[in-house]
């Protein structure tokens, strides 16, 4: 049974009508986040999540307003204020300064046309830029480097000390809305339907003689890309608004493979087929893509898709996974996914091979007195051994955490620790594993117990 640390409110849109998206039952065995905090602090939506250590992160929205939390106990350990609109970005960045410590940062961007970086440890403003022509809508570390790119109407090369060390032209009014680091100190940005790969040549002579040269354009996306992610060193991928998927070589920037039909049950036979006269927008954008080297997995209007990279194709997928939208998706260390949506609610699922039935012999007489017995029996001979050789998976839930009133932006995995998830509905709820928690709290009375029979042995 869950243990549930709030009350009861309102129920997640989506959820009182009747959907064709799988359920789980009120038992549900493998998931272990039966308990959950809830932390409140900002007074609107809250978009972004960012892991500072193993046991910190920050969050932050469209109040403008940058907390710090304990990810243990869900103690609010800092407030940070300096920005007067929403936040449009955030990205952490760890640095070392004179002493050679290191130093927990995190960078802010806003709609108020500023960047802030912040120190994590004091909550102190350590430089603030306020120079930009536009809103910067994305940002990426070179912690290799030890700088970091902002990404608007144009693209600029930061350091630490926030000087800027080199940018491009404007780009377009739209500007950049998502950014990759590649190899060889290069980075693909995504420019509404365009992918722009540019290279930083950086300067190895102590001075600050910076450039950013802008060195191939791939228009292959018929859409506005939504979404990028980094495979490893010789792969990353795309994602678009109209459900394509395309499979980038990190080194020369070619496509090794695309996918296109999410939506089309047709290709994913293990999906039950939907009749519909189209497909809008919103059922077939990637929102979200991550890798775990292996597979893609992506969030594809309210389905989830798992991309097997050597097989090139979808193995396993869910076209139903929530009511609404899938907004974020993140892959665990073991064969478990994440899913946040639109329709408030947090799903757990297993990736899971199913077992192959023998295959059903052909019958041959019809084909026999045509002369076509012999070819069609090598030719069911060779499909039944390409489907013994070729596993098949599915996803099934494993857990169902609801607890949010509206959609859920985004989550961060901190292991046994527990999981992290920001809210339209203004709120962070840390969910954690009951059996755990309850565990920590018996060691803590027993230490409490043996402390105070000491006491009065004492005495």
């Amino acid at each position: 049974m869950l243990r549930w640390l709030i009350g009861g409110g309102r129920e997640p849109q989506g959820l009182a009508e009747k959907s064709s998206v799988q359920t789980i039952g009120e038992e549900q065995i493998q998931n272990p986040y039966t308990e959950l905090l809830v932390l409140k602090g900002h007074q609107d939506i809250v978009r972004f999540l960012v892991q500072i250590d193993d046991c910190r992160f920050a969050s932050a929205g469209d109040d403008g307003i940058i907390f710090l939390w304990n990810a243990q106990t869900g103690e609010k350990l800092l407030e940070l204020h300096g920005h007067t609109h929403k936040i449009t970005a955030m990205a952490p960045f760890s640095s070392s300064d004179v002493t050679e410590e290191k130093v927990d940062l995190i960078i802010t961007a806003s709609a108020d046309r500023t960047v802030i970086i912040w120190d994590c440890t004091s909550g102190r403003q350590i430089q603030k830029v306020s120079c930009f022509h536009s809103t910067v809508k994305c940002l990426t570390v070179l912690q290799r480097l030890n700088v970091w790119l902002s990404g608007g109407s144009d693209l600029c090369v930061w350091n630490q000390k926030l000087d800027l060390l080199c940018k491009t032209s404007h780009l377009t009014d739209a500007g950049i809305s998502a950014l990759v680091e590649l190899p060889k100190n290069c980075v693909a940005a995504a420019v509404g339907k365009e992918l722009i790969i540019f290279r930083l040549s950086a300067s190895y002579n102590g001075s600050e003689d910076w450039n950013v040269l802008e060195v191939k354009r791939l228009v292959d996306h018929q859409d506005n890309i939504s979404s990028l992610v980094s495979v490893n060193d010789l792969t990353f991928v795309t994602g678009s608004h109209v459900g394509e998927l395309i499979v980038w070589d990190a080194l020369d920037w070619t496509k090794q493979a695309s996918e296109c039909n999410f939506w089309d049950s047709s290709v994913h036979r293990d999906v039950q087929p939907e009749i519909k006269l189209s497909q809008t927008p919103n059922e077939t954008s990637v929102q979200h893509l991550t890798s775990d080297e292996e597979c893609v997995f992506a969030a594809v209007g309210k389905g989830i898709y798992v991309y097997n990279l050597q097989m090139k194709r979808v193995i396993a997928c869910q076209r139903t996974a929530h009511d609404s939208s899938v907004l974020h998706i993140e892959k665990l260390p073991n064969r478990q996914l994440i899913s946040c949506s639109e329709d408030g609610s947090v799903r757990i699922w297993e990736l899971r091979e199913k077992q192959q039935l023998p295959a059903e012999p052909v019958p041959t007489g019809f084909f026999n007195m045509w002369g076509f017995g012999r070819a069609n029996k090598q030719a069911n001979q060779a499909a039944k051994k390409m489907q013994e050789n070729t596993p098949t998976y599915f996803l099934e839930l494993v857990g169902d955490l609801i607890g949010h009133s509206s959609a859920v932006q985004m989550f961060l995995y901190f292991g046994e620790l527990g999981l992290a998830t920001c809210s339209a509905d203004h709120l962070i709820i840390l969910w954690k594993d009951g059996e755990r928690e309850s565990s920590l709290r018996s060691l803590t009375l027993f230490k409490k117990l043996a402390q105070n029979g000491d006491l009065q042995l004492r005495l």
